[in-house]
């Protein structure tokens, strides 16, 4: 005589349902996420049981993209043979290596950078090529303008 274990775990075509539904609208969640999600609805569920349903169900997550790279080669910057030719943002790379200003601060925002620019401008003039990282204080509004 043997005696099996008999399982007394409800039925989970809701829960699925909801979190296959939750997947497809938000891609990028993982299964900690949707349990999140899922217990601010009426679904009282554990995290484990929820992994279980979530490795069964294999929802894709969309990867992020990777870094994008330039396709064709780049055309060698130019080297200037003058002062005042080629301004360099952020880094010494300029023909003089002369420090036109030097601004510190904990924090540079964009208008701050423009009016730096401003006042360059007025002192030497302006450059024929102005060169820089695309660091986040050369990308507000400000420096386009």
């Amino acid at each position: 005589m043997t005696m099996r274990y008999r399982t007394t775990r409800g039925d989970d075509a809701s829960l699925r349902e909801r979190m296959k539904a939750i997947a497809r609208e938000r891609r990028r969640f993982g299964y900690m996420r949707l349990h999140m999600l899922l217990r601010r609805e009426v679904f009282q569920v554990n995290h484990m049981r929820l992994f279980r349903l979530y490795r069964k169900e294999r929802p894709t997550v969309r990867l992020r993209g990777g870094r994008k790279r330039a396709i064709v080669t780049r055309a060698p910057m130019m080297i200037p043979l003058r002062p005042n030719k080629r301004w360099s943002l952020d880094f010494v790379a300029d023909c003089t290596r002369e420090c036109l200003t030097l601004v510190a601060d904990t924090s540079l925002s964009g208008v701050r950078v423009a009016r730096e620019f401003d006042r360059l401008l007025a002192e030497r003039g302006r450059p024929k090529m102005i060169v820089s990282d695309n660091g986040s204080e050369l990308t507000f509004n400000a420096i386009l303008a």
